[in-house]
């Protein structure tokens, strides 16, 4: 139904000879193409760092404050303008969320500012969002985590190749947590990467994605291991080696992958510039590499955006929300979470258009031109 959809995948027949290679192998559980797809993910990050496969973000996000002893009584600061798993993890560790709002209406991450107005004497950690591809400004953060003694999750969903003043998202923190969902830069379906420069942290990561079992079902199949010991409680958060092996793959066009992204945002910039009935953001931020993960725009505060929706459906094309707020939500309603004026106000005017790497400059323009007129026809 959709002349252009809100992402299609960057797959051809790479991905599936990679994934018959696995199943003549014969071995589909976590073996040698997960040691594989980490070393090289962990050579893409830059030196010193050590990476962890996992079945999704939300397993290492997860995994990453139970490796740091968040729990009961414990406050995480969170972006008030994420995805709901962040805040869900926080609460399945016993942790409360608190709330950080975005910096500005220009710049939607959170920020030292934004951060410091939250914090209280149980503030534990903080879990920043690098949000739609964009870095956050990264030196207040960590200046103010190394003051305060705390905890820095990255959540890096959004930004597998990013840079913040030519250093790598995901290796500011003490961990930095990939996705590798469907609609990501690096896509194989589901799975996530946690990294860390921390060679303690790698390897309680390890044991907590695997039972917390000291030698794996692959060592004992090659003769490497008779048996195994349990050093402590862990879960089974382990990636398999089909979206391993798609892994590498998609490793291998993030680059170029990334390069077109830029592009077309370039491409959409140029379209909607002068367009008074939007906004966008992220424009000219210093310091940063983004990898334009998503397309963000925010409508002005007296368009209706279901109209905008359902108008751009009738024209063939799909967009989404980034994020609603938390607030929303039914699990949340008796949580009682700080206010967060900008973030709250942006949940209501955010509009995502399409964008993928296999996507044609004729297909931004006409994403444009079908925008341009629904609005035109709203005024």
């Amino acid at each position: 139904m959709w002349k252009v959809q809100l992402f299609e995948l960057n797959f051809d027949e790479r991905e599936t000879d990679a994934v018959k290679e696995v199943l003549e192998s014969k071995w589909i559980t976590m073996g040698e193409k997960a040691k594989e797809f980490e070393n090289q993910f962990s050579n893409m990050l830059g030196d010193n760092v050590f990476s962890v496969a996992v079945s999704s973000c939300t397993a290492g996000l997860h995994i990453s404050l139970l490796s740091l002893g968040i729990g009961q009584g414990d406050e995480v600061i969170v972006p008030s303008l994420t995805f709901v798993a962040d805040i869900n993890v926080v609460r399945l560790v016993g942790a409360k969320p608190v709330l950080a709002d975005c910096e500005s209406f220009e710049n939607w991450n959170m920020s030292e500012k934004t951060i410091k107005s939250v914090l209280t004497n149980n503030t534990k950690a903080i879990m920043l969002v690098h949000f739609g591809g964009y870095p956050c400004e990264m030196d207040n953060i960590i200046n103010l985590c190394k003051e305060k003694n705390l905890y820095l999750i990255e959540d890096c969903a959004h930004v597998p190749g990013a840079k913040y003043k030519g250093k790598s998202c995901g290796t500011f923190g003490d961990y930095g947590c990939f996705s590798f969902f469907t609609n990501k830069n690096l896509s194989i379906g589901e799975g996530g990467m946690i990294t860390t420069t921390n060679e303690k942290l790698f390897q309680k990561a390890g044991y907590l994605r695997s039972h917390g079992m000291t030698h794996l079902t692959l060592e004992r199949y090659k003769g490497r291991a008779i048996s195994y010991d349990v050093v402590e409680s862990g879960l089974n958060y382990r990636v398999d080696e089909i979206r391993a092996a798609i892994g590498i793959v998609q490793l291998e066009k993030l680059k170029l992958s990334n390069e077109r992204r830029k592009k077309l945002v370039e491409r959409y910039i140029e379209n909607l510039k002068g367009i008074k009935t939007i906004s966008i953001p992220f424009l000219n931020l210093p310091d940063i590499e983004p990898v334009y993960h998503i397309f963000p725009i925010l409508l002005r505060e007296d368009i209706n955006r279901n109209s905008i929706i359902e108008g751009l459906k009738k024209e063939g094309i799909q967009t989404s929300i980034h994020y609603p707020s938390f607030k929303n939500f039914t699990a949340f309603k008796n949580l009682k979470l700080n206010d967060t004026p900008i973030a709250e106000n942006i949940s209501k005017r955010e509009l995502t258009l399409p964008l993928y790497p296999t996507m044609s400059f004729e297909q931004v323009d006409f994403v444009c031109e079908g925008l341009i007129r629904t609005l035109k026809e709203l005024e």
